[in-house]
């Protein structure tokens, strides 16, 4: 037999992430082997013999590199005869059992992180609620919208509307705003709330607002900078931490910073090449050939090593992210996260960290955080020098699926364990565990298999569920929220979603909020859940144990260990909560 687990703590130990500088045991299983040698690379390739400790185990002891980073490992078998084996682990990338490999072969990884990395302990399991601010209550405002191009619609209940290439759907708003959620802070203290999420507030031409026209000025037709203020007091107040999305990869062309219309009194950089702004941004030829994100010609891309761009986004007095932090929010969400270079999102944690050391910065990043590859380089975001955590979208793939009967337990519990092998606590307990969010279907429709992804709009607008397929969503989206609130990290809620709001991809997953048409009861259960996990110190930061139970069900533990919590902490209660969650088969 040769066996190594890198999801239990008897093969590695710590079996999760190692801080640098510590010690780290390794152990293999090989009942027929002369030697056994634990291979490492960390910048340079190393060997280490492994001692036999009896029962077929061989081990050893290896100090971890004092600089944070990915520490890869396999072992090489010397067997009587000569005969050399390796065993690495497996392919797809979930750690966990390794095998024998003939070549091609695949290393263990292992994440060295900052010791000093820490996480504010307001996140830790806290309940999200994010809210796209267009669509969640509209409300009487101070403010009035300069703009009169971007239509309105007359009434909250109106669809959107029909598909017509003289409206751009990313225009058509319905007019909520932020006195709109002020008013509502009652109801979302009372839904579980911890920790409010708002898609961007500040000025842009669209409705969606990742077209940023004025970091420095909240979008009139949401309200004033007064009234955003408000709402920071008011929510603090309540026990509400308010996170701000942070568009810092690209603006709008319609912008005080390019001005492609001349919209602005102010000279872009599309109008001049004495503009303060032309540095900004990548021209190829201009004014008309630029870098945009993702080919989108209306979000020309920001260069992210430009001096004036980071000081105009850095500065401890007038920067945007210590502004914003100064002005009441609690945290920044920064939306794609991996355009980013890895520089700027360093100085970007310097710079909410000192204006607030207890800000959170967490970022949009779709596959897995410790190895992610962008733009040709391999980047670690949970080693603590850039994110405190991330939206967690592999974690959303994995209970859709096992909760609709795609995904067999055993594997649903490997993307549970690989999480907590690669993500230090710090980070696994502050991440952003959603079912639905504004760049994906509603999390119903995905539920009864309507999300239509690849359907035409305008035949997508007319998707609606029948009662058979709404009911069955229900009971699916109750055993993916059971498994949200029994795991580590945020169950996130995207507004709507637990008052039985439906919806295809952007933009019908933005559809308004239906005041007075709530599903009541799924609402209660949303509630309920929430509740009881705010009032678990074992939901918050409980360790955690899952095994599966069968093909379809998993049990979940949740516990004190000796005393304390995941994070070593003293636990201000003991025992534990148990729970077991099984798909909704049709």
């Amino acid at each position: 037999m040769y066996l190594h687990n890198s999801h239990d703590h008897l093969y590695r130990e710590p079996e999760g992430p190692a801080k640098a500088g510590e010690n780290v045991i390794f152990r293999f299983r090989a009942d027929a082997a002369e030697e056994v040698v634990l291979r490492t690379w960390m910048g340079e390739e190393r060997g280490f013999p492994m001692e036999r400790a009896g029962h077929g185990f061989w081990h050893v002891q290896v100090e971890m590199p004092k600089t944070p980073g990915l520490y890869w490992y396999d072992f090489i078998i010397y067997q009587a005869g000569g005969q050399i084996l390796r065993y690495g682990a497996p392919e797809d990338g979930l750690g966990g059992e390794g095998h024998l490999y003939n070549h091609d072969l695949h290393s263990f990884q292992l994440t060295i992180y900052d010791p000093a990395f820490t996480t504010p302990a307001w996140m830790h399991g806290a309940n999200i609620y994010q809210i796209f601010p267009d669509r969640f209550c509209k409300a009487e405002t101070a403010s009035v919208d300069p703009r009169t191009d971007r239509p309105m619609h007359e009434s909250w209940d109106e669809d959107f509307f029909p598909n017509d290439p003289k409206v751009n759907g990313s225009r058509e708003c319905w007019g909520g705003n932020l006195n709109g959620i002020r008013e509502k802070l009652p109801y979302l203290k009372d839904l579980g709330t911890d920790v409010l999420y708002l898609n961007p507030v500040f000025e842009a031409f669209s409705n969606h607002r990742y077209d940023t026209g004025d970091y420095t000025k909240v979008d009139a037709l949401l309200g004033t900078e007064e009234e955003l203020k408000a709402l920071f007091e008011e929510a603090r107040a309540m026990g509400i931490h308010v996170m701000l999305d942070g568009v810092f990869s690209h603006t709008g062309d319609d912008s005080i910073y390019f001005n492609a219309f001349g919209h602005y009194s102010s000279l872009g950089a599309a109008q001049s090449r004495r503009s303060r702004y032309y540095k900004w941004y990548t021209f190829e030829h201009w004014p008309d050939k630029y870098r945009c994100w993702w080919g989108v010609k209306c979000m020309p891309e920001l260069r992210k090593d430009e001096p004036t761009y980071r000081k105009f986004m850095f500065d401890p007095k007038n920067g945007i992210v210590p502004r914003w932090l100064r002005a009441g929010a609690s945290a920044w969400r920064l939306d794609v996260a991996d355009e980013l270079t890895m520089d700027f999102l360093r100085e970007l944690r310097r710079s909410a960290k000192a204006e607030k050391p207890d800000s959170v910065v967490l970022g949009e990043v779709w596959e897995d955080a410790s190895n992610k590859i962008a733009y040709d380089e391999l980047r670690c975001y949970c080693t603590g020098d850039t994110l405190d955590s991330v939206m967690n979208y592999p974690l959303r793939e994995a209970v859709l699926a096992f909760v609709s009967g795609e995904m067999k337990a055993d594997a649903f519990v490997r993307a549970v364990y690989h999480q907590a092998e690669v993500y230090p606590v710090p980070f696994l307990y502050s991440l952003m565990n959603m079912l639905g969010s504004h760049d994906r279907a509603r999390a119903l429709n995905v539920l009864c298999g309507k999300e239509c992804k690849d359907m035409p709009k305008a035949e997508a607008a007319k998707v609606r569920l029948s009662h058979s397929e709404y009911d069955l969503a229900v009971k699916r989206y109750k055993a993916a929220l059971d498994l949200l609130c029994a795991l580590p990290g945020c169950p996130m809620i995207y507004y709507g979603d637990e008052a039985g709001l439906t919806g295809t991809p952007d933009p019908y997953c933005r559809r308004p909020f239906p005041w007075g048409k709530e599903d009541k009861a799924l609402q209660s259960y949303v509630r309920a859940k929430l509740n009881h996990r705010r009032a678990s110190p074992v939901l918050q930061t409980g360790l955690c144990e899952i095994e599966a139970v069968g093909s379809h069900s998993v049990r979940i533990r949740r516990y004190m260990q000796d005393g304390v919590d995941a994070f070593g902490e003293a636990a201000a209660v003991s025992g534990e909560e148990v729970f077991t969650v099984s798909a909704v088969l049709e």
